[in-house]
């Protein structure tokens, strides 16, 4: 899923990916093939700039083990799972270490397309990270995929809003059933990702593992998993999610919404709610400061921890992030472990959370004064992240998000009779009877 950065960080990215090729380049200067230094290239998710600093830091610091070159994949997540594929299962050996969606990891190591971690690499790159993002790393009990960014979505809200409706969003109890009277009631609306892409998947499967569900149960068993979503805590899902989409606090747009859109309309005049990754704070702030939103909307950003659906029961905010996997074909797998080990580093992860907005896995770096200043809310986004919920880690993740939101789109059309729609539906999908 693409992951937005705030206003200024996207003409940043223009400027970063026009030059990616020099970025290449410089970290390539003095490198000698002459005198036998291997160059590993790294394939980035898309970002301003971060991932090629960390880079350059890294073969600058090896004293001649290795140079790097920056290849950066497409900025969807569909897309940048397409070319790797391709490319793995092609046996390409040129790609050393590959930057990966936590959902696609299970799917590249089932497949053969990462070498694993030994033992004692996956001690030292995991040591004093948050126990969620490791786990979105590994297949059969092995590390394939270290964690090189995290997330997790909050619930930001309007506080004037929220005070005129005479509700406490940080309340631990508060509800998603809540949240919509009281938007209702005010006649504003909610903001959430409901585009038939992954973000709705997203939405989904936080709903349901909130309400103590899952989507897939048996998940190790393959195309033998078991759907599960006809049952109380999947049908409670659907519930909240039809009667978002059928009341009028549904956004005009809701069925196409993407992040940037809920950002939109939750700053907008009619915005209430939203759910959101950390990044829509500093895009607010940006935008604040470029004069393209009322400083006054930005003081009105209230934030909590996600939404739950019983009273009694807590939620499991959305997780996402990335790991960095070692390519099964590389000529040089002990220098590409040295790479994830450099770049890897809480330093540099603090860093990068500083520089581009995307959350750190290791737990320390919520306490660094830096991050403490940046991010009022470092704790919640920490502890977001640390109870938070991943998305089924099958090999054929793909195949469960399409079944899931080819079933339930648009989001007014979900009845009490689409989780038993979509368990058959996925099952034949996994079987191959049915295809997407």
């Amino acid at each position: 899923m693409k992951r937005n950065q705030f206003a200024r960080g996207r003409r940043r990215r223009a400027i970063a990916l026009a030059s990616a090729p020099l970025i290449a380049a410089s970290l390539l200067s003095g490198c000698g093939s002459e005198g036998g230094t291997p160059t590993l290239t790294w394939y980035i998710l898309p970002d301003n700039g971060g991932s090629a600093a960390r880079a350059k830091e890294c073969a600058d610091a090896s004293n001649g083990a290795y140079q790097v070159r920056i290849e950066s994949l497409p900025s969807t997540a569909t897309a940048q799972r397409e070319q790797m594929v391709r490319r793995l299962a092609a046996r390409d050996s040129s790609i050393d270490v590959v930057s990966l969606d936590v959902v696609f990891t299970a799917e590249f190591a089932n497949a053969g397309f990462l070498r694993p971690y030994t033992g004692e690499e996956a001690q030292r790159l995991t040591a004093g990270m948050l126990p969620a993002p490791v786990k979105t790393g590994k297949w059969e009990d092995k590390l394939y995929g270290a964690p090189y960014k995290s997330n997790a979505q909050l619930l930001w809200y309007r506080k004037s809003l929220a005070a005129a409706a005479g509700i406490d969003p940080t309340s631990p109890t508060f509800t998603w059933d809540e949240m919509l009277k009281a938007a209702v009631g005010q006649k504003k609306k909610i903001a959430v990702q409901a585009q038939r892409y992954e973000g709705y998947m997203v939405w989904i499967n936080a709903l349901v593992l909130s309400a103590g569900g899952e989507i897939l149960k048996d998940v190790q068993a393959g195309r033998n998993a078991t759907p599960s979503l006809a049952t109380p805590p999947g049908e409670k899902a659907a519930e909240i999610v039809g009667n978002l989409g059928r009341s009028s606090a549904a956004p005009t747009d809701l069925s196409n919404a993407s992040e940037e859109q809920a950002r939109a309309n939750f700053q907008s005049d009619q915005g209430m709610f939203m759910v959101n990754w950390p990044y829509v704070l500093a895009a607010a702030r940006t935008a604040a400061e470029d004069g393209t939103l009322a400083q006054s909307v930005v003081d009105d950003i209230g934030w909590a921890r996600y939404p739950r659906v019983f009273p009694d029961r807590p939620s499991a905010p959305p997780l996402g992030g990335a790991n960095l996997g070692i390519g099964a074909y590389t000529k040089h797998p002990n220098q590409a472990v040295a790479l994830v080990e450099c770049i890897n580093a809480l330093p540099k992860a603090t860093q990068y959370m500083l520089d581009e907005a995307e959350p750190s896995p290791y737990a320390s770096s919520y306490d660094d004064p830096k991050i403490r200043d940046k991010y009022e809310n470092a704790d919640l986004i920490r502890e977001s992240i640390a109870e938070g919920g991943p998305r089924p880690l099958s090999p054929f993740y793909t195949d469960i998000s399409g079944a899931v939101q080819q079933t339930w789109h648009p989001p007014a059309s979900v009845t009490a009779q689409t989780p038993e729609r979509t368990d058959q539906f996925m099952a034949d999908v996994l079987s191959g009877r049915r295809l997407l």
